[in-house]
């Protein structure tokens, strides 16, 4: 190394810091309560997703709790719909469709699930409304915690933390509540007669509501969230993003009200900071789109607030495309997006006909594995099976069986079967010929429910074996 020449520095520039605070505590985040239309749209979503959450448990149908995850029975009620582990596929149909859904909205608009629907959001959004009910403004809840502890701020801080903890439990025990039935469990709750698992699961889940909702909220979002990292995979030039306008807003700059922004060399932003203030992240979404950013539009409220105080034209903050803001013409429906939503809807609607046209009755042909076959009087061949039937309605079947094969074969005994709601049945089955041929030969065994109306009847067909020896020479 050439001791003439010195090695180079590396510099850090942060936005909106200082680079000796790059390992620093993070600020807390004391967002600023602000109304407008994209507000009122996610307080509808947030009243709308957790009226689902809480009150589902409770809803009857059919004499049954609504929406029940009976994991015991290995029953899964679901409305007016009941899913058996032989269903799964249909898990596995909607998590696809969730991820495409993901990729759909991600791709035409940014974050919508973040801003929206997302659990953290959702919860951190009433966490927050507790907050300030108890401690007040942005303003008096940054002074309550840089001032000392009073009578009036151990009232208030006891207050929050009560109110927290019994919402906490109690989502806790709503989540339970769609595992056991939620009536049993409040009696169980109330008679201190829970068992460990659902204490436990009580316990964490209101513990994970508390710590996330209330205390990392924004951290959540930032750190440790993986959609937020991988989101600028999905984005291109013609997503929707909230962005500011910088050659409308720069240079910022204070003024009078109406004043002329072109007559004082100034943009439109006023650095008021509003934007900043609202932000639950704390982000300054003046310097661009940031990982930080869950596009909750409180900016572009906040933005449009003070742009009419001003009486300048709303937009400075906005949901727009990078192709826009660079002089370009947005074009929403592009092939990507197209593709998107055609597939999704194609899967959509394959859910819905598989759904409406899945079969209420499965069956299954088990052989005796003792003996391949049993030979009997007069040159009868017999082989045994066991037939299991599950009943996957909430209403008891009769069946008859038929057996159709290339030969004369029969059913041994009784060929009408009776099984209950809700029910798995095994059924000893028997099937005869008389000097069968030689082999191992395919048979159709048909069930069909015994209904008053044909049209309604349920019919199953299962294809087993039926195995004859080589006659004796």
């Amino acid at each position: 190394m050439n001791p003439a020449k010195k090695p180079k520095t590396i510099e850090l520039a942060l936005v909106g810091g200082d680079a000796d605070l790059l390992y620093a505590r993070q600020p807390k985040v004391y967002p600023r309560e602000i109304d407008g239309r994209y507000t009122r749209l996610r307080v509808a979503a947030v009243f709308w997703l957790l009226g689902m959450f809480y009150a589902f448990p409770w809803l009857s149908w059919d004499g049954r709790q609504a929406v029940l995850f009976d994991l015991p029975a290995r029953k899964f009620y679901i409305l007016g719909l009941t899913f058996w582990p032989q269903d799964f596929f249909y898990m596995t149909w909607l998590l696809v469709m969730a991820g495409l859904a993901l990729f759909f909205f991600t791709a035409l608009a940014g974050r919508l699930w973040c801003g929206y629907a997302c659990p953290q959001t959702v919860w951190t959004e009433v966490f927050l409304w507790i907050e300030r009910r108890v401690e007040g403004d942005r303003n008096r809840r940054m002074k309550l915690d840089a001032g000392p502890w009073t009578r009036e701020k151990i009232v208030r801080k006891s207050a929050k933390q009560f109110l927290w903890i019994a919402f906490a439990l109690w989502t806790g025990f709503t989540f339970v509540g769609f595992f056991t039935p939620i009536r049993e469990l409040a009696s169980n709750t109330a008679a201190l007669s829970l068992s460990g698992w659902e204490a436990f699961w009580i316990a964490f889940y209101g513990f994970a509501t508390y710590g996330n909702a209330g205390y990392l909220r924004e951290q959540v979002c930032k750190y440790m969230c993986p959609y937020a990292r991988f989101q600028g995979a999905m984005f291109d030039r013609d997503t929707l993003v909230i962005s500011y306008d910088a050659a409308r807003g720069e240079p910022r700059g204070g003024r009078r009200r109406g004043a002329d922004p072109a007559s004082l060399d100034l943009g439109d932003c006023i650095d008021c900071n509003v934007c900043v203030q609202v932000c639950p992240t704390g982000i300054d979404i003046r310097h661009g789109l940031q990982v930080g950013c869950i596009a909750c539009a409180a900016c572009i409220d906040a933005c449009d607030a003070v742009m009419d105080k001003m009486q300048y034209r709303r937009g400075l903050i906005r949901y727009t495309t990078e192709r826009a803001l660079a002089g370009g013409r947005t074009r929403v429906l592009r092939p990507r997006i197209v593709f998107y939503a055609f597939v999704l809807a194609a899967l959509a609607a394959g859910l819905a006909w598989s759904l409406s046209h899945r079969s209420l009755v499965l069956a299954e042909v088990i052989r005796d594995r003792n003996a391949l076959w049993r030979e009997g009087r007069g040159g009868s061949v017999e082989n045994s099976y066991t037939l299991k039937i599950v009943n996957k309605s909430d209403r008891a079947l009769h069946l008859s069986a038929t057996v159709r094969a290339p030969f004369a074969l029969e059913i041994v005994g009784a060929s009408g079967f009776a099984v209950e709601p809700s029910a798995v049945a095994a059924i000893p089955l028997t099937l005869r010929a008389i000097a069968p041929p030689a082999g191992r030969h395919d048979v159709t065994l048909e069930l069909v429910e015994e209904a008053t109306n044909p049209k309604d009847a349920a019919t199953v067909r299962v294809v087993t074996r039926y195995f004859a020896p080589e006659p004796n020479p």
